[in-house]
């Protein structure tokens, strides 16, 4: 065999390679044009347990994102690896140019801590503290349900409205003094989530776009969302490059000692 044919054979092997480490391409889809559910619910609870029964479910969820970040006028270009246990932490590196972390946090049910590797300064407080950016009623499960775009499950309750709306479904109500309007497919996949306080200046929007099949789930792979409270705007632009459900993941936190307290 001469040298030159062992070459060609050597990269053809590294490309082989190459290509098989890549990640699953995700593949967009068609959401349905009407309700193809074989069984219509005839009650409104009936109506509610089918709409959570088509939600996405999952142990553990993992995304890749590219992502616009706007916090009062202050907007950058990064990208978001996100991490969920359900409905026990997520977990989120922020990496800039060059794939250079900036930022990681863990979010739990309790807390928030994020670590700046920018600043050498780290945050660590209870989760309250992201009310200063979004509502009150805005829970570790709400913000678990946003990234994987599943339906706000408190919005589902059997107080609110339930209409049709072409071959869609309208459900609106109250939640803790914040009037809401979740806009669902045909599907039951959530598209539109809006809830307000006007009293308080309180809004949280939230738009589905792009729907993507992951692991026999259809999620979408591009969520917008804009939250605001007196004195903070905040907007996020998600765009995944890569989701994955149920994979065995880690989530590794700490705080290094030569990190100050922020202010």
């Amino acid at each position: 065999m001469t040298k030159n044919t062992l070459s060609k054979i050597t990269l053809l092997l590294l490309l082989i390679v190459a290509a098989s480490c890549k990640s699953k391409k995700l593949v967009e889809v068609s959401r349905p044009t009407k309700d193809t559910a074989t069984v219509v619910p005839n009650n409104k609870a009936e109506k509610l347990a089918d709409i959570r029964s088509r939600q996405s479910t999952f142990n553990t969820f993992s995304g890749k994102a590219k992502t616009k970040l706007d916090i009062n006028g202050n907007d950058n270009d990064c990208t978001l690896n996100i991490r969920v246990s359900r409905d026990q932490k997520i977990w989120v590196s922020i990496t800039a140019i060059a794939g250079l972390e900036v930022a990681r946090a863990l979010i739990t049910p309790d807390s928030i801590q994020v670590i700046n590797r920018f600043q050498s300064i780290y945050l660590s407080k209870p989760f309250s503290y992201i009310h200063r950016f979004a509502g009150r009623q805005i829970s570790f499960k709400t913000l678990q349900a946003l990234l994987v775009g599943n339906a706000i499950d408190g919005l589902l309750n059997q107080d609110a409205l339930l209409t049709p709306d072409g071959s869609n479904t309208v459900i609106t109500g109250n939640l803790q003094g914040m009037v809401y309007k979740l806009l669902l497919g045909p599907d039951m996949k959530a598209t539109q989530t809006n809830l307000a306080n006007e009293a308080a200046g309180q809004t949280l929007e939230v738009a589905n776009r792009v729907f993507i099949q992951a692991d026999n789930r259809i999620v979408p792979s591009q969520i917008d969302i804009a939250s605001a409270v007196p004195g903070n705007k905040v907007l996020v632009n998600l765009r995944y490059t890569q989701v994955e459900f149920d994979r065995v993941l880690e989530y590794p936190f700490s705080i290094p000692k030569s990190y100050e307290p922020a202010n």
